[in-house]
């Protein structure tokens, strides 16, 4: 059994849930991703931002992204799997969710993102075929 723990993108960076979405913006750009975990100064997890998320609910509502907070952004329990939860369960999550990438937790500590491309690099091309086709049907 590969457990997601094996395959993961370790040594998350997250942005505070009191940073704004400037700052948000430009750890994105920094670490050349797309999106990140936005973490309390509980250190649990709060939700995910996305670039896209900057975009469509803080810029073209008219909102600033100098004074909105990535807290402001999140949006409920985020989708997670635990660090020692088998791949094929990670994937079905993904599957699931039509999402790319999955925090990974172990208990209630971020320990990293399970993403497609790591799916990519460690499992069979069969798993990972099924895995974006259900990830890029319309609406995901």
């Amino acid at each position: 059994m590969t457990t997601a723990r094996e395959i993961m993108t370790g040594n998350v960076q997250c942005i505070g849930e009191k940073e704004t979405l400037a700052a948000a913006a430009r750890k994105l750009r920094d670490f050349d991703i797309g999106s990140m975990p936005i973490c309390g100064e509980d250190n649990r997890l709060k939700g995910m931002l996305t670039d896209r998320d900057i975009v469509v609910a803080c810029i073209a509502e008219g909102g600033d992204p100098t004074t909105m907070t990535a807290g402001d952004l999140a949006r409920g329990k985020p989708v997670t799997v635990g660090a020692d939860d088998d791949v094929s369960e990670a994937l079905a999550t993904m599957k699931e969710h039509k999402i790319r990438r999955l925090p990974v937790l172990d208990g209630h500590d971020l320990v990293g993102m399970l993403t497609q491309a790591d799916a990519a690099r460690s499992l069979p091309e069969s798993s990972i075929g099924d895995l974006v086709e259900h990830i890029s049907e319309p609406g995901a």
